[in-house]
């Protein structure tokens, strides 16, 4: 990974934790692990997944790793304040896990992928560390899925921007199409791809709050800075695509859809 793209600022933190509850339950309601398993979080950032996965299965145990020191910190505190204590918090890269192989029951794993340029040779690494039977859980989310009204010219520009940015460090925010071929090509078997779709207007005005304008808007914005640098915008056309976009969030008429591609595959 050259460089994740949304940094590591407290603001990108506040918005890891809007995203996942905003969409909690539709990530979630079937993410439920046996009980006295071993389980694998591989990049758990700042424990905004990690609370929801150790709360679903609290009999189970989790070992979160990710390659941030400073994420992981904001991870520990938050599972403490949630008294949470099937948790362990381990820093390691996904390339060179700190695990015997076969070590664990279950891997699992949320928009990991979309930030490493080698995302096969990252689901081969933690194959290497499941038990045979043992089923891995990837969640990607597709920047190519996202629709909403009104739409602009600027907007969708100020969109591609952050596409573009993405894969100018190395990533792939189109990742969610491919889970299933990268599963494949890493040597997962019965693999199932369920997509997730958020559809949101104004008869959800919280969901359009927690999603749109705490979690999707402060993602484009996250790469202004990047996106003028390389040339990719200018700043009055910037400036317009944001207030558009604010706009779907704000408007009575706007509307907001996006999906994300949850998958389960068998070593």
């Amino acid at each position: 990974m050259k460089s994740y793209v949304h940094g590591y600022s407290e603001r990108e933190a506040e918005r890891l934790y809007d995203q996942a509850n905003s969409v909690r339950e539709l990530l979630h309601h079937d993410t439920v692990y046996p009980a006295s398993c071993r389980v694998l979080e591989a990049g758990c950032g700042v424990g905004a997944q990690t609370v929801t996965l150790a709360r679903n299965s609290p009999s189970a145990q989790f070992v979160s790793v990710d390659i941030s020191l400073d994420s992981l910190e904001k991870a520990r505190a938050l599972a403490d304040s949630k008294g949470l204590s099937n948790v362990q918090f381990r820093h390691a890269d996904i390339f060179a896990l700190p695990s015997e192989e076969e070590d664990f029951d279950h891997v699992f794993v949320c928009h990991v992928l979309e930030h490493l340029q080698d995302p096969v040779g990252a689901l081969s690494a933690l194959r290497d560390v499941l038990k045979k039977g043992g089923s891995i859980t990837v969640i990607e989310g597709d920047h190519g899925s996202c629709y909403f009204h009104p739409e602009s010219d600027k907007a969708l520009h100020a969109w591609n921007c952050l596409i573009q940015v993405q894969a100018r460090l190395g990533g792939n925010s189109l990742i969610g199409r491919q889970v299933f071929p990268l599963l494949k090509q890493a040597g997962f078997r019965d693999t199932r791809v369920s997509p997730r779709m958020v559809y949101i207007d104004q008869s959800k005005p919280g969901l359009m709050d927690s999603f749109v304008k705490k979690t999707i808007i402060p993602m484009v914005e996250g790469v202004e800075a990047q996106s003028l640098q390389i040339g990719f915008t200018n700043e009055p056309s910037w400036d317009k695509g944001i207030r558009d976009l604010h706009r779907v969030a704000e408007s009575e008429d706007g509307t907001f859809c996006y999906t994300f591609f949850k998958a389960v595959g068998v070593k």
